[in-house]
């Protein structure tokens, strides 16, 4: 179990990747550590886990289990390219975590619940979630990345129905720009990808917006707050074809702004009307198309204020709480209870 702390995230901002390398090969060292730590050992001083150097950790545990793997003709070895890595664990969370409520354990194992979806990264949360139910005699349910992103958006707005029947769903992030058709399947949904960008996502054009005029990174809260300022009406209009659009034409459009030296606030308009105008018109053809069914919206990009003012209005929208809108880990928790509740067999 780690805990990284959020200081820690910031000053180094590698931390995440080269700590989700290490989760890769932390099933085999939580079944190493569970193993010899409840095994006879020499001695009979408890194991410290917190803060603890895990090479120091198992060179400890192979030092004190080798009498024990001698008398069953064994012969324990350990090596590791790495001179340190540091489990840091949070202990005051660890405080408040009563092992005996634990009942089941879900984790994020795939990008998308359909065939041949796969990146390797979700490896780590999957080992280290069977893992721990292993240990603990409970199920694990394994759910997809976009499962996660949709229940969390529903239950943050309050509005847990809408996974019990068809919806229409928009994930507008700085990876992702996808119009699905969402349906019920068991306690889970299935999302099916009916439109969206065929290029860059509406975070990426933002961003990149925002990098081209010095603005911080991620830029959607900078462009929000310059839009107030423009005083000029471009009306950028992407081509939609089949509920599908593409962006790349309007990151040309912004270059030629800047480059003709265009004010900061003007092109940072352009560039929120180019993503909100496509957004609507999309979510107003899917609508002639599934008639009837309800708007749901998560992702970083969701929370613009003129994106959101404009989808209130065209279908009145449901919008992920803002701090919800990005989660994933709250959304397998609620499918993880879903299914449980539920009776499912993992």
């Amino acid at each position: 179990m780690q805990a990284i702390p959020p200081e820690a995230r910031e000053r180094d901002p590698d931390l995440d990747r080269r700590a989700a390398a290490m989760d890769q090969s932390y099933y085999r060292l939580l079944r190493l550590v569970n193993l010899l730590s409840t095994a006879a050992l020499p001695e009979d001083a408890p194991l410290a886990l917190q803060n603890r150097d895990l090479v120091e950790l198992v060179e400890d545990i192979c030092r004190r289990a080798g009498g024990l793997a001698q008398s069953l003709d064994l012969e324990l070895r350990f090596s590791c390219p790495f001179p340190r890595r540091i489990c840091a664990v949070e202990p005051q969370l660890l405080e408040q975590l009563e092992i005996g409520d634990i009942r089941a354990v879900g984790a994020s194992t795939r990008p998308r619940a359909v065939e041949g979806s796969y990146m390797p990264c979700f490896l780590a949360g999957e080992s280290q979630g069977r893992g721990i139910a292993a240990i603990l005699g409970v199920p694990f349910y394994a759910h997809s990345h976009q499962q996660g992103h949709l229940a969390a958006a529903a239950w943050s707005a309050g509005r847990m129905d809408l996974l019990n029947a068809p919806f229409l769903a928009w994930h507008l992030s700085g990876g992702t720009t996808e119009l699905l058709l969402v349906r019920p399947e068991g306690t889970s949904v299935t999302a099916e990808i009916i439109g969206g960008t065929s290029d860059l996502s509406a975070g990426q054009l933002i961003d990149r917006t925002g990098v081209l005029l010095g603005l911080q990174f991620p830029a959607g809260k900078a462009l929000d707050g310059l839009y107030a300022q423009a005083d000029a009406c471009y009306e950028p209009r992407v081509k939609l074809k089949d509920l599908t659009f593409s962006l790349s034409g309007m990151e040309n459009q912004v270059k030629s702004l800047a480059e003709d030296g265009e004010k900061p606030a003007n092109i940072a308009r352009f560039t929120i009307d180019a993503v909100s105008n496509v957004v609507w018109r999309a979510t107003q053809e899917a609508q002639r198309r599934y008639p009837g069914l309800p708007v749901l919206c998560s992702g970083g990009v969701a929370s613009n204020s003129r994106l959101r003012s404009g989808l209130t209005d065209i279908c009145g929208a449901i919008f992920a709480e803002p701090r919800y809108s990005t989660d994933n880990a709250m959304g397998t928790a609620v499918l993880t209870w879903r299914a449980l509740k539920a009776g499912e067999r993992p």
